[in-house]
């Protein structure tokens, strides 16, 4: 964590609890006035330590509330299966994250759809116009016990 200080680190951690909060807020949280807070911010975005600012929304009232982890197993272990596939990918909407792991899999894939009737169809009409994919395992979601999107700081 080089070039940022314990301020900054609280700066960081209630942005992750609470995006949107006011820079006046956040000022008074951590003891300074509006104006160094906010260049902080700045430069906090401008060095990557914050990539975005989103909204985390509700998957079961948007009808997406059906979670599937999908282990790959790629054909081949070549640079162009596995470029072909992670370009492939990136497109697909239902795909949320996406990770290349190690172990009997190459990559992890996180899918929200609708049922298990939208998941067998997009395994089969999505996933299955990739080239590049070998195999595939489903490990279905039957509760989301553990929610955050932090990091320990």
């Amino acid at each position: 964590m080089e070039g940022i200080d314990n301020t900054d680190i609280k700066i960081l951690r209630l942005l992750q609890e609470n995006s949107n909060i006011t820079t006046k807020e956040l000022a008074q949280q951590v003891n300074l006035s509006p104006t160094p807070v906010f260049e902080r911010v700045k430069q906090l975005e401008k060095k990557g330590f914050i990539k975005k600012y989103m909204a985390v929304l509700d998957t079961e009232k948007l009808n997406r509330g059906f979670v599937v982890f999908c282990n790959i197993k790629l054909k081949q272990h070549s640079k162009t299966y596995g470029q072909q596939f992670m370009k492939e990918i990136m497109s697909i909407n239902e795909i949320t994250e996406c990770y290349n792991i190690s172990g009997e899999f190459d990559f992890m894939i996180k899918v929200y759809v609708r049922d298990m009737k939208e998941y067998q169809d997009f395994v089969l009409n999505r996933l299955g116009s990739i080239e590049s994919i070998g195999s595939l395992q489903s490990t279905f979601v039957m509760a989301e016990t553990k929610y955050n999107y932090g990091i320990i700081l």
